[in-house]
Formats: C-alpha cells, structure tokens, sequence
C-alpha cells in the first residue's frame, strides 16, 4: 500500500499535471487516485485512502471553490467521518485555476476544512514566498501560498504549456509531504 495517496479531480488536465509532479516529488510513496469525470473513485479507492498515512486533495478552483466532482467525492467521504477513519492522518491540498489567484484561497480553505472536519492534521508548502521583484513566475512559490500548493495556468494554455515554476513548486510540496510523512506518518 502507498503512504500517500493523492486524490484529485481535472477537468482539463492541468490539475492532473500538478498531481503527477506532486507525485514525483513524494516519490514511490505516493499513489494518484483521480476522481472522474462523475465525481466516482475507480474500484478500491477508497480502500487506498483508508490505508494511507498521508492523503492529498486537489481540485480545480471553479467559481471559487471545488469542482463539483470533487465536491461529490467530499461528501461521499462523510463515510469515513461517522468512523472517524482517517482521523490523525496528515492531510495537505492543492488547486489550479487561470488566474493569479481567481479565489484558488477560497478553495484551499474549503480542502482545509475537509481535512479539519476529518481530524486530519494539515501540511502547508513549508516555502517561502517568491516576492521580490527579482522573481518570476518560475520562481518556487511564485504565487506565496502558505497553506497549500497555488498554481495557475492561462485559460488558453496547454497542459504542455503550464508554467515550469509552478511544476517545480508542485515537486517541491510533493517532497515536504513526504518528508513530514516519514516523520510524522
């Protein structure tokens, strides 16, 4: 069984990306559990996040919150409350929108309260802001989030064209949680 398994819903497939370098990040200690176009797990998934140390979510910011797909998933998950399962677990998230920020705290704070409601214990970035005027968007931590994992790509980008910076921040979270997963997990 994977320590961390991260689930995560993409419309687009950019968010999809954003798991896939978290993922690498966290090495062959994580696991990708997305979430379809219904808002269903495959068959097993949640056997994988009952057995998992850490969980991750992640989900687009659409009109300043979760998909609805993930939304669905989150409620499901409502199972996993009443039997307090993944109580003391370690929890961390991410989203990616088109904008800057386009409200993607908004939907940090809604994967926080998740994690929150099912005595989770939260893992931030960790990370410093890159907020000199030096810094790019290729930066680590471009956009300074705090909280979790902000990334964004333009409504007219590819999933090849997402921003290098945001990738690199993605590997980089995917290492810290790793890392408070073998010390912590």
């Amino acid at each position: 069984m994977s320590s961390i398994v991260i689930v995560y819903h993409s419309g687009y497939g950019h968010t999809h990306k954003i798991a896939e370098a978290v993922a690498a990040g966290a090495g062959n200690t994580a696991t990708l559990l997305p979430i379809d176009a219904e808002g269903n797990l495959p068959e097993g998934g949640w056997d994988l996040l009952n057995a998992a140390k850490t969980i991750v979510f992640g989900s687009p910011t659409y009109m300043g919150s979760v998909s609805w797909q993930f939304k669905k998933f989150a409620d499901a998950s409502s199972k996993a409350w009443f039997t307090r399962a993944w109580k003391d677990k370690l929890a961390a998230g991410f989203t990616n929108s088109a904008s800057l920020y386009g409200d993607k705290a908004s939907t940090l704070s809604y994967l926080m309260t998740l994690a929150m409601q099912q005595g989770m214990l939260w893992v931030g970035t960790g990370a410093l802001p890159a907020n000199t005027k030096a810094s790019t968007r290729d930066d680590l931590n471009n956009l300074g989030m705090s909280a979790g994992l902000m990334t964004a790509t333009p409504s007219d980008a590819s999933v090849d064209e997402m921003v290098p910076g945001d990738l690199a921040t993605a590997k980089a979270f995917g290492e810290r949680i790793a890392a408070v997963t073998a010390r912590l997990g």
